[in-house]
């Protein structure tokens, strides 16, 4: 079994139409109007595979590939149902798949935060994008079940160059985005901002896909928790 850093050394880039950052960005850039004729576009997006989430275990010639979605809940304001019975939804309501993170320096500058101490301040931006959707319990019931996710049997073969592809329609508000900003400190000096940025659609697919060629391997459909490749 190979988790965390173990498996992204496996898994291959994806190709999507577009990366989520060009895809964000081209969606900011329109006018309020033109922005909401955007709901209904259907998009497809590679999923950033690189985090905890994902599950290889390997037994001879077979390969289970799981992406586990228990704790992927977006905590902002607009996801948030605080008068959500808990035995039958969510208190966030509103799912995620990690996309994409751009880390940017904006230079630096002369600090004192210490008295006395002046320090080089650097200053980093980073852009996280993710896909934001509600309906993950089109896929597979809602349960107590930390395994509960997506998953693909493949041939063992296959694991070193297998990506995660999502395809979803845009719905209001198409877009959204967080900031949060951590001032630099005598033993931190960096003044950091986190923007989350989310393209906000209703999930239709979920494919596992060769990344050498671009084919769809197996597809995961409402309805359906996992799919295989004979």
């Amino acid at each position: 079994m190979f988790t965390a850093t173990a498996v992204a050394a496996f898994f291959g880039t994806a190709w999507a139409a577009d990366t989520a950052e060009r895809q964000f960005v081209s969606l900011a850039e329109l006018s309020g109007e033109r922005m909401h004729a955007q709901a209904g576009k259907r998009i497809e997006v590679d999923v950033d595979l690189s985090g905890p989430e994902l599950e290889v275990e390997v037994s001879g010639e077979r390969a289970s590939i799981r992406y586990r979605m228990s704790f992927n809940q977006i905590a902002e304001g607009w996801s948030w149902q605080p008068l959500a019975d808990p035995q039958v939804e969510d208190y966030y309501r509103f799912k995620f798949l990690p996309l994409q993170s751009v880390l940017v320096e904006r230079g630096e500058y002369a600090g004192e935060d210490k008295i006395g101490t002046t320090q080089q301040m650097a200053v980093r931006w980073r852009y996280d994008y993710f896909l934001a959707f509600d309906n993950l319990y089109d896929f597979y019931p809602r349960k107590v079940d930390d395994d509960a996710g997506f998953l693909a049997e493949v041939p063992s073969g296959l694991v070193g160059h297998v990506g995660l592809r999502a395809r979803a329609t845009l719905v209001e508000p198409v877009i959204s985005e967080s900031t949060t900003f951590w001032k630099a400190i005598y033993s931190r000096p960096v003044d950091f901002t986190l923007k989350k940025r989310y393209l906000v659609g209703h999930l239709d697919e979920v494919d596992f896909v060769d990344t050498d060629s671009g084919k769809v391997l197996c597809r995961i459909l409402p309805g359906q928790g996992r799919c295989s490749v004979n």
